[in-house]
């Protein structure tokens, strides 16, 4: 049985966030690059769900470093992959999901 994605609103405008930062910052290909490579992540976490690093076990709180400067933060529960937050590394470690 294959496991579905549930974003949360906090996973959603980050996400949307990093994005807009890419486009603006830098440039419509970098954004799509990172828009492609969270795509790929994501097809891979269905399949191999306990990829990510425990970050906090005992909320079951996994982390996957989706680049240098982004990680993703998520946990499983039942049949679903739930996206907590995609996290820019070069913040305050202290607003990290936890």
């Amino acid at each position: 049985m294959a496991l579905k994605i549930k974003w949360t609103k906090r996973a959603a405008n980050s996400f949307d966030k990093t994005v807009k930062y890419l486009q603006t910052e830098w440039n419509l290909s970098s954004a799509q690059r990172f828009v492609k490579r969270s795509n790929k992540f994501l097809q891979t976490l269905v399949q191999y769900p306990r990829i990510g690093k425990i970050q906090n076990s005992e909320k079951e709180i996994r982390a996957y470093v989706l680049s240098r400067h982004i990680s993703v933060f998520y946990r499983i529960k039942s049949d679903q992959l739930i996206l907590l937050k995609f996290f820019n590394n070069r913040q305050n470690p202290s607003k990290r999901p936890n």
